[in-house]
């Protein structure tokens, strides 16, 4: 029984080192209880993942909410660490960025953030195809950490919060509006110069 127990503890400080958690405990729970998701590429993986494990979490995801999570662009890089003679392997580092807004009522932007995931992988110039293979795996196994890290996030983020963003992006924005306005009137009311004529000879 002690070690059936101990197991199980075990098992959920490892799923939750992952990124999980289990139902019912409160750890990590949105505060934030609905929310809109969108994309530049409305159908990546990326996508599809966010507002499944959103939804999880108890999070209403619909278009026309409140608070809108936007990601602006995802973008996959690999740069070499070490080059190797031939037939050894060299080390190839991995990045994924996530580049992402919140954005509230009127789209007025809320908060405008980045997350990036980096991962150092073998590369063995012999077995490319063992190679490629690993990358791919590799890849995926970003992109859900990826997600993870979105979540804890927005999880970090508060209803006040939110509201706190909102009013400082309204003001911005009638102050915006304001100016536009005054130079708009300004550039009405300065007397257009007419064009100089040149007396004929």
């Amino acid at each position: 029984m002690i070690k059936r127990n101990l197991l199980v503890i075990g098992l959920a400080v490892m799923l939750s080192a992952c990124g999980f958690q289990l139902r019912g405990t409160g750890t990590n729970e949105m505060t934030i209880k609905e929310m809109d998701v969108s994309a530049r590429d409305a159908y990546s993986e990326t996508v599809k993942q966010l507002r499944q494990v959103l939804e999880n979490s108890g999070v209403h995801v619909y278009t026309g909410a409140t608070y809108k999570l936007y990601l602006a662009d995802e973008k996959q890089t690999q740069r070499n660490l070490s080059y190797a003679s031939a037939g050894r392997a060299s080390d190839i580092e991995l990045s994924n960025e996530l580049f992402f807004e919140i954005q509230g009522r009127d789209h007025l932007p809320l908060l405008t953030d980045t997350i990036q995931v980096q991962k150092v992988v073998s590369h063995d110039g012999n077995n490319l195809v063992g190679s490629d293979s690993e990358s791919l795996q590799v890849r995926k196994e970003m992109r859900r950490e990826l997600v993870q890290r979105m979540v804890l996030r927005l999880s970090m983020l508060t209803p006040q919060q939110l509201e706190t963003l909102q009013q400082r992006a309204d003001e911005k924005a009638r102050a915006d509006a304001e100016a536009l306005k005054a130079a708009q009137e300004y550039e009405d009311n300065t007397p257009k110069q007419s064009p100089v004529e040149v007396p004929a000879e």
